[in-house]
């Protein structure tokens, strides 16, 4: 059957040029490695400028009370689920020092613990109202800024809480979906290279067909009465076992380097072929617009930076809901299908979620790479298999 024989062909292909070939296994398992290597202290850890200028107090049998330094103590004792620490203390001087650290990004917050603080949690221990300033501050524009005055902020809270002169009126409990309490940043960022590691196969999809073009191979295979079935179906199974090598490869280095899915792989396994028709689809609709490997490869570069930017594969997106069907938000990324892979990977592999789980995700997923695959195998068929 010329499907099978297509199928050979575009297998021996590949290996034929091993450097495209190498390149696009590799990426995958590069980023993971190069991710480890930005995390590898574990998660981030926000540096904080602290000045304790609190004199302490004296208490009643003569002892000192210093709240000051017990708080700068809390706050370098924050800390992740793992035990790394989440907060890094630095001493600071003066506020001209301070701003040339913040301003350089040595560090991300400040905040000066008043001369009056242990004074006033006593005065509150004995009933009286808290009275006490804590100031603090940075660079508002620095992304790590709120989350780092959050932490900080709320430890304060909770320390303050501690000493025992007041309780909240409400009290909160964080209970955390699936595995997301203890995922490092590392581990949080591996779905989404899963889905670009697939992504990169825009490439290989593109300039495989568009070999084809520029060889001539593909008016000799049509003198041989060959239909599009049989070369999109011998060329699509060729490419899809390429791009799970690359995400097996992917996952190999990711479990090596530490990482483990909480979810069924199984259904991770389906996400990634289906993802791998839409990028497929995409490398037909570049190569329909190709008459050279290098066309297409230049070409490729638009959906690549399309899906890769837009998806939330390597940046998180803005949360811009257009309408809602059935109870979930619909945004312009929902139409790329890179995005529910990147969703329902993160489910699968982050929250333990499993097969009916994510049925939205996955519907969406295979109408749209469907979609994409059959727009790119007509504009395929309609620009280049006609008869010239």
């Amino acid at each position: 059957m010329r499907f099978w024989s297509i199928f050979r062909k575009a297998m021996i292909e590949q290996w034929r040029n091993p450097l495209i070939l190498i390149l696009s296994l590799i990426f995958g398992p590069f980023f993971v490695y190069l991710y480890s290597l930005f995390f590898s202290g574990g998660s981030t850890v926000y540096a904080v400028l602290v000045q304790n200028v609190d004199t302490g107090a004296e208490l009643a049998d003569g002892t000192r009370f210093e709240a000051g330094e017990e708080l700068v103590e809390a706050i370098a004792g924050v800390a992740y689920a793992d035990g790394s620490p989440m907060l890094r203390v630095k001493p600071m001087d003066d506020m001209d020092s301070a701003e040339a650290k913040l301003r350089d990004r040595e560090a991300i917050l400040y905040v000066v613990i008043p001369a009056d603080f242990s004074e006033a949690i006593l005065d509150a221990r004995e009933g009286g109202e808290l009275s006490t300033t804590i100031e603090f501050g940075g660079d508002l524009t620095n992304p790590y800024y709120m989350v780092a005055a959050i932490i900080t902020l709320n430890t304060v809270d909770l320390y303050i809480q501690d000493t025992g002169h007041y309780k909240p009126p409400i009290q909160y409990v964080e209970k955390p979906l699936g595995g997301s309490g203890t995922r490092s940043e590392f581990e949080v960022y591996i779905p989404g290279i899963f889905v670009f590691s697939i992504i990169l196969m825009v490439f290989q999809a593109s300039m495989t067909i568009a070999r084809e073009v520029e060889a001539g191979t593909l008016r000799r295979l049509q003198i041989t009465r060959m239909n599009a079935f049989e070369l999109m179906g011998g060329t699509t199974l060729s490419l899809i076992i390429t791009s799970l090598i690359s995400v097996a490869l992917t996952f190999l280095t990711a479990v090596l380097l530490g990482f483990e899915s909480h979810g069924p792989l199984w259904v991770a396994i389906l996400v990634c072929v289906i993802a791998s028709l839409s990028i497929i689809g995409a490398g037909l609709i570049v190569a329909a617009f190709s008459k050279t490997v290098s066309q297409a490869f230049i070409i490729s570069n638009f959906p690549l930076g399309l899906f890769m930017f837009l998806s939330g594969a390597v940046f998180p997106l803005p949360l811009d809901r257009l309408f809602t069907v059935a109870g979930h938000g619909v945004s312009l990324a929902d139409l790329l299908p890179a995005t529910h892979a990147v969703v329902a990977l993160s489910k699968i592999m982050t929250l333990g979620a499993g097969f009916t789980d994510v049925l939205w995700e996955l519907g969406w997923l295979t109408v749209l790479s469907v979609l994409f695959f059959a727009i790119g195998a007509w504009l395929f068929g309609w620009r280049q298999m006609r008869a010239g």
